[in-house]
């Protein structure tokens, strides 16, 4: 069976360019994951993309099954955006590489609505501890797989603040997503305070 990464890869390329740096980090019992940074400019600014890559090596399994497939399941990599130069967002290597690691190490499957926690400052400073998974397909489109395996999804991930994720957990991702759109919320905003909850 083909390696799934370098076509991984390339799809991150064509949809994000060149990546500029990359870290790989090993977690005992586990597969390599790597996280590849990307600078992109817009009307507003100089954007910085963190992706995963490694974590679609393997389809993710439900925790419950009694064997788990090698072959068919969800696979995924996660996608952050920040805004350039606000914080030293360059440290959130390590936390995303252990999301990245998660469904190896936890058992998890990460799918959109799920709160990931790293359980520290996303970075140094960062008033964000935990991310939302978002809905997959704006920024990189999904990459078909060959049959029987599932596309590689790629889940954007918004930071939250421990409030919102309180927040989150009570009401619901969509109800968060929709009190960030009321309030026009920059997600991107590396320094962002808690949008109001009350």
């Amino acid at each position: 069976m083909a390696d799934v990464l370098p076509l991984v890869e390339a799809r991150l390329r064509s949809a994000l360019g060149e990546p500029d740096a990359r870290a790989a980090v090993t977690f005992l019992g586990t597969d390599r994951i790597e996280v590849l940074r990307f600078r992109d400019s817009d009307a507003e600014g100089a954007i910085v993309r963190y992706a995963t890559l490694g974590m679609s090596a393997h389809p993710m399994t439900d925790p419950t099954a009694v064997v788990a497939d090698p072959v068919q399941g969800p696979r995924a990599e996660l996608v952050l955006s920040v805004r350039a130069g606000l914080a030293d967002t360059d440290k959130v290597l390590r936390p995303l590489a252990v999301l990245g690691a998660s469904p190896q190490v936890e058992g998890l499957v990460v799918a959109p609505g799920a709160s990931l926690d790293v359980g520290d400052a996303l970075w140094p400073g960062a008033p964000f501890t935990s991310v939302l998974v978002a809905e997959p397909g704006g920024l990189v489109e999904d990459l078909e797989l060959d049959a029987p395996l599932d596309p590689v999804r790629f889940l954007p991930l918004l930071p939250m603040t421990p409030n919102e994720a309180a927040w989150k957990r009570v009401h619901g991702a969509q109800a968060l997503q929709e009190r960030w759109l009321t309030n026009g919320t920059d997600l991107r905003d590396p320094r962002r305070t808690s949008v109001p909850l009350e």
